[in-house]
């Protein structure tokens, strides 16, 4: 294993779609740019992700700059074609990658910035923090739960229906992972129970061939209110009233619900179809667990064979960057893509936001963003 240099201009701390668009649009600028992962394979979250995963949205809006996703990848791209595509992104840009190294911590050094990892230390002029939106999963922490004795597994963890032990399965989630995977189970033959907290705001893929992706995209310019009258309009044209399936109508508008609480909606890839075949039954919260059985917030009691925890990441910055006074109260930076604060001047993050219009676009936009800001500059 090559060693790492101890200086560089440009550090990138994570070599998934973020980091890597980032490195390719600064590495142009004839800068020294290293990019570091303490996993051994470019995107490697991704290749964790379960085996039916495709991108959820549309192919050619998911590109990172320089380099288009092939054609031969389909409109929906699956998780295993996304990561060949990273790969060779990686190599056609000429990347400098090196894995298997972790950063630890990231402070001040003078006018720049001193990243500790476990192999030594790099002294860069600017570093870019692109470690993933989706990090360290996060697992609630149920009364009682200890006395379960069947299978309980995070959605980070799932692969496929045959891995997942018993008949009924309890899916914990609503999000996009939960939605999934609890359509994934049901057609593998499990009996599934859909655990709702707060009720999702369901919304297609594509409506009538045009990815969804697209219509967001032009209403984008509108006010939050009238965003939210038009994509709920769409949504009930489309999705319809899943009140009998248990699904009742979320607490805030598409929109709202995003901006405000940071929720995004659920892209239906299944669900409805299972909700309406009955092999998915939506049940309510869990409260604790009794005796090895599961008490609901109804006050019911279920008895599943195993349960799958879809309720999502934290950023896990703390330990990176927590001692610099750059986090939120829920652990995401104040700043993201070309946005600075003054206390930490060339210190980027990207892939922070959780936009509408699609993660991976938005990727590539920041990516630039940020390769504009250092060559002014430098």
């Amino acid at each position: 294993m090559s060693a790492i240099p101890p200086s560089v201009d440009a550090l990138v701390i994570g070599a998934g779609p973020a980091g890597l668009a980032t490195a390719a649009e600064l590495t142009p600028q004839g800068l020294a740019v290293l990019v570091i992962d303490k996993a051994d394979r470019v995107g490697s979250s991704w290749s964790r992700h379960y085996d039916r995963l495709h991108l959820h949205t549309a192919r050619r809006l998911s590109s990172l700059p320089g380099t288009p996703i092939p054609s031969t990848m389909g409109q929906w791209v699956a998780r295993d074609d996304f990561l060949r595509y990273l790969s060779d992104y990686t190599e056609t840009h000429a990347l400098d990658v090196r894995l298997g190294v972790t950063a630890l911590s990231v402070t001040r050094d003078g006018d720049g910035w001193l990243a500790s990892t476990d192999r030594g230390t790099i002294h860069a002029t600017v570093v870019v923090v692109a470690t993933g939106y989706n990090h360290t999963p996060f697992r609630p922490e149920w009364d009682g739960v200890d006395s379960f004795h069947g299978q309980i597994i995070h959605s980070s963890e799932y692969r496929n229906p045959d891995q997942v032990t018993g008949s009924t399965v309890l899916v914990v989630g609503t999000g996009n992972s939960g939605a999934e995977i609890a359509a994934d189970l049901a057609e593998g033959g499990h009996t599934v129970l859909l655990s709702v907290r707060t009720m999702p705001n369901i919304v297609p893929r594509a409506v009538v061939g045009i990815p969804n992706q697209l219509l967001v995209l032009s209403i984008s310019p509108l006010p939050r209110r009238a965003r939210d009258i038009i994509s709920g309009a769409l949504q009930k044209i489309v999705i319809g009233d899943l009140s009998r399936y248990g699904i009742t109508r979320a607490p805030r508008g598409i929109v709202t619900q995003l901006e405000r609480d940071d929720v995004v909606p659920t892209i239906d890839v299944g669900l409805i179809r299972a909700l309406k075949a009955g092999t998915v039954m939506v049940v309510a919260s869990i409260d604790r667990f009794e005796d090895g059985a599961v008490r609901l917030s109804d006050g019911s009691t279920i008895a599943p064979d195993a349960i799958v925890v879809a309720t999502g990441y934290r950023r896990g910055l703390e330990s990176l960057v927590g001692g610099l006074d750059i986090l939120l109260g829920n652990g995401r930076p104040k700043v993201n893509a070309d946005a600075q604060l003054d206390n930490a001047p060339g210190l980027y993050f990207i892939g922070y936001s959780n936009p509408i219009t699609g993660n991976i676009r938005q990727l590539a936009i920041d990516a630039r963003r940020i390769a504009r800001v250092v060559k002014q500059r430098s």
